[in-house]
């Protein structure tokens, strides 16, 4: 009979402060898992028990500070505060229907490792979650939107992961179909390759750090709530989702940062992968949003629904005067504009502490020289042009 060598141990398997990162981790998430109390939410929920509160901080409602926001009457402003929490968790569902799909790849290329079986599993986890929360914040969103709207405004039938993730960007078909081949490249790529696999939960930790500042004051609402009981659903759903997110961006920084050490150097092409991924997420977020503030959404790819809001029985503007309030929110400076301009410089300085520590990471993306691009002039710019086109057949005064 033939004796077997032992196994060799990996890097991983002899770093045992990575090893205990991830196992506290992953037995933490699986204590606290919220997947129950999250389906049980979306079972629970009807839009006439929490049709008349706020969902969210005040500050976090669609168009907070913009002209739009000042001349709203209280009930408007609730439902402004309402759907912000559908507009902001329509774009987090994108992300996640990605998330799912990419832990899963990227399991496949650490899982042909010696001692990688507890990263895997840690993942495993996560996914499921994930379906969790898309469920519950599909279910509200459509519940929503059909009660104010008859029809969809920002959420959407069911998308596969090759689709663009941000679901107002500047795009075109051309533009769609490079990215969709760029995904299933990297798709590839991750699920052969243990470095790609391990960073791209780098660009995972780059895409959550913004969202993690935001969810977390979405969720204190709940938290601060003084009959939690009675609560609004959707702002527990808030709370929930963000305790679970908790876990995710620790393994996001535990396999980003500490597990990349474990594996051999990269080799010159996974470097350049590395880099590509990181500068796809800066283009992702090279723009803000004073419609959702936290969110890097292109204007004027708004401009449909917002007109569609300003039109419907929420404020019931006619075709001009509608289009002249849009004209007063996107093309003139005001609070909300730099607003989440200033979460957008917040976010880039995160990024930049996020990326410091990592050799593999060229000046490019180390500084978010991409993002840096954007300012409240160029923004503002982008706007009066698009919404000169928007608005061609009528003239404002």
């Amino acid at each position: 009979m033939t004796n077997l060598l032992p196994r060799e141990p990996s890097l991983l398997r002899l770093d045992l402060k990575t090893s205990k990162k991830i196992e506290i981790n992953h037995r933490r998430n699986k204590e606290k898992d919220h997947t129950e109390l999250l389906d049980d939410c979306a079972k629970r929920f009807r839009y006439q028990d929490c049709k008349d509160e706020y969902w969210n901080p005040e500050a976090y409602s669609l168009l907070y500070a913009t002209p739009l926001w000042e001349q709203a009457n209280a009930s408007q402003r609730v439902l402004l505060n309402q759907l912000y929490w559908v507009a902001y968790y329509s774009q987090i569902i994108s992300a996640e229907i990605a998330t799912i799909f990419y832990n899963q790849t990227s399991a496949a290329g650490l899982y042909g490792l010696n001692d990688f079986r507890g990263v895997c599993d840690m993942l495993d986890l996560e996914s499921a979650q994930e379906r969790s929360h898309i469920n519950a914040f599909f279910t509200i969103s459509e519940k929503v939107e059909e009660a104010l709207f008859g029809e969809r405004v920002f959420s959407y039938d069911m998308r596969n992961p090759y689709a663009q993730t941000m679901i107002f960007p500047d795009t075109n078909r051309l533009k769609n179909m490079w990215r969709s081949l760029q995904l299933r490249s990297f798709a590839l790529l991750s699920s052969g390759s243990a470095f790609i696999a391990s960073q791209y939960f780098t660009v995972r930790g780059l895409r959550t750090l913004n969202g993690k500042m935001v969810q977390q004051r979405l969720s204190q609402f709940y938290q601060k709530h003084p009959d939690q009981e009675n609560a609004p659903i959707p702002s527990a759903i808030s709370y929930y989702h963000y305790m679970d997110e908790s876990f995710h961006f620790n393994s996001s920084c535990i396999i980003g940062h500490d597990v990349i050490s474990s594996l051999p150097s990269p080799t010159p092409f996974e470097k350049l992968v590395g880099n590509m991924s990181i500068i796809g997420c800066q283009k992702d977020h090279s723009n803000f949003s004073a419609v959702v503030n936290g969110l890097f959404w292109y204007e004027p790819a708004l401009f449909s629904p917002i007109y569609k809001i300003l039109r419907s029985d929420i404020f019931s503007m006619g075709e001009r005067e509608a289009k002249e309030m849009m004209s007063l929110c996107f093309c003139r400076e005001n609070e909300a504009i730099h607003s989440s301009f200033d979460t957008m410089t917040t976010a880039i300085e995160s990024y930049k502490k996020f990326l410091d520590p990592l050799d593999y990471v060229n000046q490019t993306n180390k500084n978010l020289s991409l993002m840096r691009k954007m300012n409240i002039e160029k923004y503002l710019q982008n706007n009066q042009r698009a919404l000169t086109r928007f608005i061609a057949p009528i003239n404002l005064i």
